[in-house]
C-alpha cells in the first residue's frame, strides 16, 4: 500500500505547476509540514499551530485524476483483439467518470455534514482539492456486446487531499490514502455498472474518511506537531 502512496504523491508533484512543485517539495522535505499518525490516512501531514475551528465553510476545487502509469498500454500490450483494446477515446471517458464521480460524492458529504459549500475564498472558507491517482480499472467495460471482461477486483487508486486557507493560500494539511477497490475472493464478471458500484463504494468511503478527519481536527486546539 506504501508504494501507492510514494507514487501518488510523485504523481501530485507532475500534475503541479512549477511553483507548486518548489512548494510541495520543500514540505516534503518538512520544513512546513510535519508527519503525524493517524488511522484515517495512509499518511498525513499538518501545518503546526493550524487551527481548524475557524473554518465553518468549504470551497472545493475541481477533482483531478490520474491513471497508473502506462495503465492503458499494459492492457492493450495483453490483448490483441481489437474489440478488447482500450482506445484513447474509452480511456478519457472512464477518467472523466472518475473525476465528475468523486466530486459529487465529496462535495455532497460535506454538505450533509453541515458545511456551507461556496465558490469564492472568505476569512471561514476552507479550500480543498482532491486527486485520485494511480487509477487502475481491473476489467473495463468496453460496453461491445461480444466482449466480456472478470477480475478477482474493481481496481485500486489513491485519494491525495489538500486543505488550504482560501485567503492566503497557506497549505494547512496533507493526507493519502491508497487502497483495492471492489476486492472479492472469485473472479466475476465486470460491467460499467459494477466498476461504477465499487469505485462509488471507495470514493464514499473516502469523502467520509476527509469530513471526519476535518471534525477531529475542529475538535482540537491548534495542532502542534513536533519538530524531527
Amino acid at each position: 500500500m506504501m508504494h501507492l502512496v510514494r507514487a501518488a504523491l510523485a504523481g501530485l508533484l507532475m500534475l503541479a505547476s512549477p511553483m507548486a512543485i518548489a512548494q510541495t517539495t520543500t514540505q516534503a522535505d518538512f520544513s512546513g509540514l510535519r508527519k503525524v499518525e493517524t488511522k484515517k490516512f495512509d499518511t498525513a501531514y499538518l501545518l503546526p499551530g493550524a487551527d481548524f475551528k475557524v473554518y465553518t465553510k468549504v470551497m472545493i476545487d475541481p477533482t483531478e485524476a490520474a491513471f497508473r502509469k502506462n495503465w492503458q498500454k499494459d492492457w492493450n500490450d495483453k490483448h490483441f483483439d481489437f474489440n478488447e483494446r482500450i482506445t484513447d477515446d474509452e480511456a478519457r471517458r472512464i477518467l472523466t467518470a472518475a473525476q465528475s464521480g468523486f466530486q459529487d460524492i465529496f462535495t455532497k458529504a460535506y454538505q450533509e455534514a453541515g458545511y456551507q459549500v461556496v465558490t469564492a475564498p472568505g476569512p471561514n472558507v476552507l479550500r480543498l482539492k482532491t486527486y485520485i491517482l494511480n487509477l487502475d480499472v481491473a476489467a473495463p467495460d468496453f460496453q461491445k456486446s461480444n466482449v466480456r471482461t472478470f477480475s478477482d477486483e474493481g481496481g485500486s487508486g489513491v485519494l491525495v487531499l489538500e486543505a488550504r486557507d482560501s485567503m492566503s493560500g497557506a497549505l494547512l494539511a496533507q493526507g493519502a490514502d491508497g487502497r483495492e477497490i471492489g476486492d472479492t475472493a472469485w473472479a466475476m464478471r465486470r460491467t460499467k455498472l459494477s466498476n461504477r458500484a465499487d469505485f462509488e463504494e471507495a470514493f464514499k468511503a473516502w469523502a467520509k474518511m476527509s469530513v471526519d478527519g476535518l471534525a477531529t481536527l475542529k475538535a482540537l486546539p491548534p495542532v502542534a506537531v513536533a519538530r524531527n
